[in-house]
């Protein structure tokens, strides 16, 4: 062992076990210290340090470094008042060598425990490779060509996007890491370079070894010079500005923030955040009852419906490929969120082992949420109301050209919402003016934006009163009209339980008005019925790949709406654990092959929704949020609406219009 890297481990040790045994709770994220500690092992392990008299050799490169959360077992067992030893999960790669190593390191002492060589895997594209390419492609004497024979000679103008590559079967691409790349223009500094597409060409970089693989050139288009720009400093006017709307708490948030261990009315639950699924929710409680032990959106893939050439390549997961923590945002107050604000940073690493912190990554907050219950007895002429509020824990990630804003709720009336807002600028190209193609909207002259979708999947880990849980498929079926229906107006509700995995793979049905119950056989509610949650699929939406086309092969995951699996601690993600130039044969088609049996017994949902996509002239140059999400709501979990015991209570700073005072004396 390196003794610089020894004497690193020694002297991490002491200091980071003292801040991870005090208050943090086992499954909070790791700390700098901890990610350090992770580091140093893996460079202090001879099979991943630098090369022996090779001082500028770095070893090893990371992927991923995470908590490796600890077992259900382990996490029951623990009362709050002692420390769970902690480790981490670590994925390293070789620019030499095509595979992946998952590693699982001590952190007392830090130290490689475990190692699997996972060979053909492709890490995700890195942070950091995103200026790298583009600048490979820049500088490319065959692609400075192809731009000349567009007209453009100032490179320094042209702007590279580095999408991932999927896999097409193409020989030359055999065992490759790749970017498959798209490219616009700007006009000048700071303009919107989404107006500008420069159709028609695309450049496959071989990101291993740094260099161009192979330039596309499907032909010349013009490339549309009009600036469309959405900064303010290009605007001359605006509109005349509303009179201010504050959010004012003044004495303060209601929430209690101890680390990433946060209590809010009846809830509690732990915040963590990694590198792949930014924002993840563990040991969700209302009242003390279990009701998910984890919470987090595992996957999404965006599938463009244009067959052109370079197009049809356009089948990307921003989670799998790229690590959607690693692209969120540093919030600002008063722009990104409202009100009393609490931020946590989240801490990860580069892929040389550097810590990089992006401040204010994650926002909490609480919020009005208008009318929570209210009803007027006309006959006393007595009505009683609630307003309700909800906590948010919210994050902000931006993939290229894309803004993900990921919203999770938590409603005093027991239900749990998640809400994706997209937002951003869409992908261009560009297209003979006033001739686009069938598959996309010319939205300014010479500009299109193609058709396409953004499908997601959330994996909810349920513990509905405790781990033994079931799920009931709930339709509605109206009677046929006779003696049983002499009127024609009778319909009812049938419920089906779901016993095995390849049962558990289901598509919404609105005919129906399909929803999915969770329940726990084991605890009743006050009629005798297991008590439940409900998952409704208000935001399904219908794949169109053809499921033996090379992308949809690898959106597996988009054939149904849920899909329910025995938990396993390693089934991680929908996809797989390796999306970039994945076969498609990994994730959920893989893991319901065993068919284990999920009546009465730990299990995990996996819920696919999204957003369909036909594009807009209102979504350039920049587009207006547009929403997705699903909500879990109690069904039978309480014995009554379990918000009556809010106290009556009236919003003394409103004002009626016109007054200069309260309207309530």
């Amino acid at each position: 062992m390196d003794e610089n890297v020894s004497g690193q481990i020694e002297a991490l040790r002491t200091p980071d076990l003292a801040t991870a045994a005090s208050p943090r709770h086992p499954l909070a994220p790791l700390t700098p210290a901890e990610i350090t500690a992770v580091v140093a092992a893996v460079r202090a392990d001879p099979a991943f340090g630098p090369a022996l008299g090779s001082a500028s050799d770095l070893g090893v490169f990371f992927e991923t470094i995470e908590l490796l959360e600890p077992s259900k077992t382990t996490l029951r067992e623990w009362r709050g008042d002692g420390a769970i030893m902690r480790a981490a999960r670590a994925n390293v790669f070789r620019n030499e060598e095509q595979g992946v190593w998952q590693l699982t390191v001590t952190l007392d002492p830090p130290a490689v425990a475990t190692r699997q060589f996972v060979a053909g895997a492709r890490p995700m594209i890195q942070l950091e490779q995103f200026i790298a390419i583009e600048e490979i492609v820049r500088t490319d004497p065959a692609f400075i060509a192809a731009c000349a024979e567009r007209g453009i000679t100032d490179m320094s103008l042209v702007c590279v996007d580095p999408w991932s590559a999927g896999n097409f079967g193409l020989p030359d691409e055999d065992g490759l890491h790749l970017s498959h790349t798209f490219c616009w223009l700007r006009t000048r500094e700071n303009d919107n370079l989404y107006a500008h597409p420069i159709g028609g060409l695309n450049v496959v970089v071989d990101i291993k070894r740094g260099k161009v693989l192979r330039i596309d050139d499907h032909g010349v288009l013009p490339v549309p010079m009009a600036e469309i720009n959405y900064e303010s400093q290009f605007r001359d006017s605006f509109r005349p500005p509303l009179k201010p709307l504050d959010v004012v708490q003044a004495e303060g948030a209601s929430f209690d923030l101890q680390g990433h261990a946060i209590t809010w009315d009846k809830w509690s639950l732990v915040i963590g955040f990694n590198a792949r699924e930014a924002i993840t929710l563990h040991d969700i409680r209302y009242d003390d009852r279990s009701v998910v032990h984890r919470a987090s959106l595992a996957e999404m893939v965006v599938p463009y419906g244009s067959p052109e050439p370079g197009h049809a390549r356009k089948n990307v997961f921003d989670i799998g490929e790229y690590g959607l923590g690693k692209l969120a945002n540093s919030l600002k107050l008063g722009c990104d969120c409202l009100g009393h604000i609490a931020y946590l940073d989240a801490h990860l690493t580069t892929m040389t082992g550097e810590i990089y912190t992006i401040e204010n990554a994650i926002c909490i907050h609480e919020e009005d949420s208008g009318v929570l219950w209210k009803h007027w007895d006309f006959r006393t002429d007595r009505a009683e109301i609630r307003r309700g509020r909800r906590l948010v824990i919210s994050c902000i990630c931006t993939v290229g050209n894309y803004e993900y804003a990921s919203y999770w709720y938590f409603r005093q009336d027991g239900a749990i919402e998640f809400e994706m807002k997209a937002t951003g600028v869409i992908n261009t190209t560009a297209c003979i003016p006033g001739k686009p193609s069938r598959y996309g909207t010319e939205v300014a002259p010479g500009v299109e934006g193609h058709i396409h979708q953004h499908a997601f999947c959330a994996r909810l880990d349920m513990a509905v009163d405790g781990e033994c849980n079931s799920v009931v498929e709930c339709d509605t079926e109206a009677v046929p009209p006779g003696p049983d229906n002499p009127y024609g107006n009778a319909f009812f509700l049938t419920e089906h339980t779901l016993h095995t995995e390849s049962e558990g793979a289901r598509r919404a049905d609105p005919a129906k008005q399909r929803f999915w119950k969770v329940i726990n056989s084991h605890a009743l509610n006050h009629v005798g019925r297991p008590v439940g949650y409900k998952l409704e699929p208000r935001n399904v939406i219908t794949s169109f790949l053809s499921p033996d086309g090379p992308s949809g092969h690898r959106t597996a995951f988009m054939r149904n709406h849920l899909w329910v699996t025995a938990y396993d601690p390693e089934e991680r993600y929908p996809a797989g654990n390796f999306m970039n130039h994945s076969s498609g044969d990994e994730g959920l088609v893989k893991f319901i092959a065993q068919d284990r049996g999920i009546e009465d017994a730990d299990i995990v949902l996996w819920h696919v929704f999204g957003l369909h996509h036909p594009v807009r002239p209102e979504d350039f140059p920049v587009q207006p949020c547009i929403s997705t999400g699903f909500m879990l709501m109690p069904n039978g979990f309480f014995d009554q609406n379990p918000a009556l015991d809010l106290p009556p209570d009236t919003n003394r700073a409103s004002k009626r219009h016109g007054a200069s005072s309260c309207c309530h004396g």
